[in-house]
């Protein structure tokens, strides 16, 4: 599989569609894995994915696949994704507010205006606040959030020595006044998630 410390995807990194189509499959089976432990449930419909250098390697692959852009989309994809790989000090996931329904989806979604100002990360006792992306405003004026927030924790060399210790607590919470979870980090997770820092 791609190298996990890798910071950036490049153009070189980019296979061409043919050879991609062909190992698609294979490569679809070892994200699965790779992904098995950057997953966080907090709460009934948020879902934190961790992301990673393989975790973008893929989605810019898949999308360059599926959409057929050319050599013309790559640099979208890449200007796109690569924000998404941390950098050595941080985690970074996407967060999906997961409703299936439309119209209970409308509904939360209008109550969690802002949520993203809400999540945070908790390593043995000390509080880590999100830092959200602010390419796009994510609550619309009414107050309605979108179901798709990107998030930062950005740590300290100690919040990060912590963090890679066996055993550590760590946990994952979000405290918007419409909705309060928490969960605690399992420890395969803690420990796929300790290698995304340099």
């Amino acid at each position: 599989m791609i190298a996990a410390m890798k910071r950036e995807i490049t153009r070189a990194d980019i296979l061409p569609m043919a050879d991609y189509g062909r190992e698609r499959k294979a490569l679809r089976v070892d994200m699965v894995a790779v992904k098995k432990n950057r997953r966080v449930e907090v709460g009934p419909v948020a879902t934190f994915y961790f992301e990673n250098y393989q975790t973008m390697w893929h989605q810019v692959h898949e999308m360059l696949f599926i959409e057929k852009g050319g050599e013309g989309q790559i640099a979208d994809e890449l200007a796109a994704y690569n924000p998404l790989i941390p950098q050595g000090d941080e985690l970074v996931a996407t967060v999906m507010l997961e409703i299936e329904d439309p119209v209970r989806r409308a509904r939360v979604l209008s109550g969690l205006g802002h949520i993203e100002d809400h999540m945070y990360l908790e390593v043995a006792g000390v509080r880590i606040d999100a830092i959200s992306e602010t390419d796009v405003e994510r609550t619309t004026d009414e107050g309605k959030t979108s179901s798709v927030h990107f998030i930062r924790f950005k740590l300290t060399p100690a919040q990060i020595a912590e963090f890679r210790k066996p055993g550590t607590r760590v946990l994952l919470g979000i405290d918007h006044v419409n909705y309060g979870h928490i969960a605690v980090m399992a420890d395969a997770t803690r420990a796929a998630l300790a290698a995304d820092f340099a």
